[in-house]
């Protein structure tokens, strides 16, 4: 065979390799260009005392299935860590014990977020309102539910226990370790702001997994990042006085939004007495309807929906003005048409 010849018979050998290597390149380079369309998948789990949906877009089921399981496992995690009615729970043991050493990072930082929250809302915000709670709550065994008792009789019983109440009383050590303590017969409620952390955790799962448009509601606690594939993630807040009808209807890429209301939850069967109580009077509070809240992070609307709504439409619209990136709608409780909003709400309203 002449040189050429060989020459000849070699390139035709190689013809499929070199046809084979270039589709791959042209695949690669189509794939790095023009990605496959992301589909939406979802997951549901009971959690927290209430569904948690996570929706995420991704190329592929397996995808997607390994960021959301992954995010409801950390999510679970926490809520094992700051549980005040599991037994086992960091939270339930700082109560029982009123100290706790060498507590989880996580529990440190909801405590830490709690007190600047308490301090940020002049104490509307209260994690140690548990205490008064208890007070409230239906006791099966009781002959009177302390509703029911004499205005007076409730007055003195409240008076003896606020003492046990405020944030600032909460002391986080370092020295020698790390240990959080309560002054005596104090105790903690991480529901005003546990739930958005965890949000904003499961969230964080999701993005390290690769996600790049997701959404976590767990309750009416929502977070989103990257909105939506063709436009941004759409919220809908619904009227509590009628609830066939809409307050609003939100528009968001990233960010989160917290919603506090006393219209579903009450202690006694009158529903008179709403579950959310004033830290500062002991009694239930009344000063709105319901408080929504915008804002970078979960947890951070989370503490400011509860600290709203108890300070009521005109104080709580001010502290929401007064905050960067933050915006809230709160409704009247004495005259539920009346709808207050921030000044900066308008740009995330879908108004069609």
């Amino acid at each position: 065979m002449t040189r050429d010849a060989k020459r000849h018979f070699d390139m035709k050998k190689l013809l499929p390799l070199i046809l084979i290597i270039a589709l791959a390149i042209v695949f690669s380079i189509d794939h790095f260009f023009f990605p496959p369309p992301a589909v939406e998948f979802q997951g549901r789990r009971e959690m927290m005392d209430t569904s948690v949906t996570i929706i995420v877009y991704a190329p592929d089921e397996e995808t997607a299935e390994t960021a959301i399981d992954a995010a409801f496992n950390r999510m679970s995690e926490i809520e094992q860590i700051a549980s005040i009615y599991d037994s086992s729970s960091e939270a339930f043991h700082l109560n029982l014990q009123g100290q706790l050493d060498n507590p989880s990072s996580e529990l440190w930082e909801i405590i830490t977020i709690a007190k600047e929250c308490y301090e940020l809302t002049q104490g509307t915000f209260d994690i140690t309102v548990e205490p008064l709670l208890e007070l409230w709550r239906y006791k099966p065994d009781s002959q009177e539910q302390f509703w029911e008792l004499e205005p007076s009789e409730q007055q003195e019983i409240i008076a003896n226990t606020l003492p046990l109440t405020g944030a600032d009383k909460i002391t986080l050590s370092t020295t020698p370790h790390y240990s959080i303590s309560l002054v005596p017969g104090m105790k903690i409620t991480l529901g005003g702001l546990a739930k958005g952390y965890i949000v904003d955790q499961g969230l964080a799962v999701l993005r390290a997994a690769g996600i790049q448009h997701a959404l976590i509601n767990a309750g009416g606690d929502i977070g989103v990042f990257g909105g939506k594939p063709e436009g941004k993630w759409e919220i809908v807040l619904r009227n509590p006085n009628n609830p066939d009808n809409h307050l609003a209807r939100f528009l968001l890429d990233d960010g989160a939004l917290a919603t506090s209301g006393n219209y579903e939850r009450y202690f006694d069967k009158e529903a008179e007495v709403g579950h959310i109580i004033d830290p500062r009077t002991g009694y239930s509070s009344h000063g709105s309807s319901s408080a929504t809240v915008i804002s970078p992070t979960c947890v951070q609307a989370d503490c400011l929906a509860t600290a709203t709504f108890v300070l009521g439409p005109t104080e709580g619209i001010t502290l929401v003005d007064s905050l960067p990136d933050v915006e809230a709608l709160i409704v009247d409780y004495e005259e539920p048409s009346q709808i207050y909003t921030s000044s900066g709400l308008s740009i995330y309203e879908d108004k069609k």
